[in-house]
């Protein structure tokens, strides 16, 4: 535990900026990285309006499943977005103070889209749990009202604890030192730089997390369990092979969200683990909105088919204007 600062006393002056040592180490490779991310970066955004603009547009993809698949690139949209462009800013002209507000301003929406993940991905479980193992109901349970509701939620819920996180984090002061050792301003990083006692701050913020994203992560795990209890009792292997062709998708999803998560923070927080650290947070915050929309594509053959024809007719039109 940090020892109590008493600031009114000792001579402190907050400061209001931090360095954000991100891949300093690799003083060389700053232009490739910034390359490397700028092109995930493009993909990411591309690949999630895509699949926006799929299910948007395309009228037989107006259905629970894809209504909850276009929340969740929305939401990857954001994600990215609060992430890459000031890493690649800082890569391309190796600028990487950041000031404490802006720090604060990007915990704030870093947090509240990783909640929002967590619900989106529950919801999402839920709908496939009703589909496979409630079938005959499913029409009726996973009507229009009930999908407003949850997305929104998802939303919502996710708000409330991180707002009350940022509230705490506000009335705390940073006099030095000023450098996070991380590509972005993760909490871990970001609270141990305080120069008061933040014990009650951590356990609070420990308490509100747990709350905001265990829920979920119990209501995704319970639903795959029914999942695949219902999947290994369908006789035939045709059938079995159907059914988790409906669910594989998101079930890929979540293993490398939550997998990637556990990892980055159930790892002992050590200087000898600092580098995997940001290796495994790589995963979550930069390539997961990358590959979601890549895996829903590839292993979706409805996603697979309107793609396909949306290419071909404006390749048409193409063809059309040319001529």
């Amino acid at each position: 535990m940090k020892p109590t600062v008493n600031t009114t006393s000792v001579n402190c002056t907050d400061i209001s900026e931090f360095i954000l040592l991100g891949f300093g180490r690799l003083h060389d490779l700053q232009f490739l990285l910034f390359l490397v991310f700028l092109v995930i970066y493009i993909m990411t955004i591309s690949g999630n309006l895509t699949i926006i603009f799929i299910v948007t547009s395309s009228p037989h993809l107006h259905t629970p499943m894809y209504f909850f698949l276009g929340n969740l690139s929305c939401m990857e949209t954001f994600y990215s977005s609060t992430i890459l462009p000031r890493m690649l800013a800082s890569l391309l002209t190796g600028d990487r103070t950041v000031s404490v507000k802006c720090c604060v301003i990007q915990l704030y929406f870093f947090g509240f889209l990783v909640s929002t993940e967590c619900y989106l991905l529950a919801v999402m479980s839920y709908d496939r749990y009703l589909a496979i193992c409630q079938p005959l109901h499913y029409g009726t349970l996973m009507n229009d009202k009930l999908c407003l509701k949850l997305a929104a939620g998802s939303w919502l819920c996710a708000l409330l604890p991180i707002s009350i996180i940022i509230i705490l984090m506000s009335f705390l002061h940073f006099c030095g030192p000023i450098a996070i050792d991380h590509f972005f301003c993760d909490f871990p990083a970001f609270i141990k730089l305080a120069s008061e006692d933040t014990q009650l701050v951590q356990l609070l913020a420990f308490i509100l997390s747990a709350i905001d994203t265990l829920p979920p992560f119990v209501l995704t795990l319970t639903s795959y369990f029914h999942i695949i209890d219902t999947i290994l009792r369908i006789p035939s292997t045709t059938g079995r092979k159907k059914a988790f062709s409906t669910c594989s998708s998101h079930l890929t999803v979540v293993t490398i969200f939550y997998g990637t998560l556990m990892v980055v923070y159930i790892l002992p927080k050590s200087e000898t683990w600092g580098d995997l650290h940001k290796i495994f947070s790589l995963f979550y915050t930069v390539l997961t909105p990358m590959v979601n929309p890549l895996i829903y594509s590839l292993r979706n053959e409805e996603v697979k088919k309107t793609l396909r024809r949306v290419i071909n007719k404006w390749l048409g039109f193409q063809k059309l204007d040319r001529s």
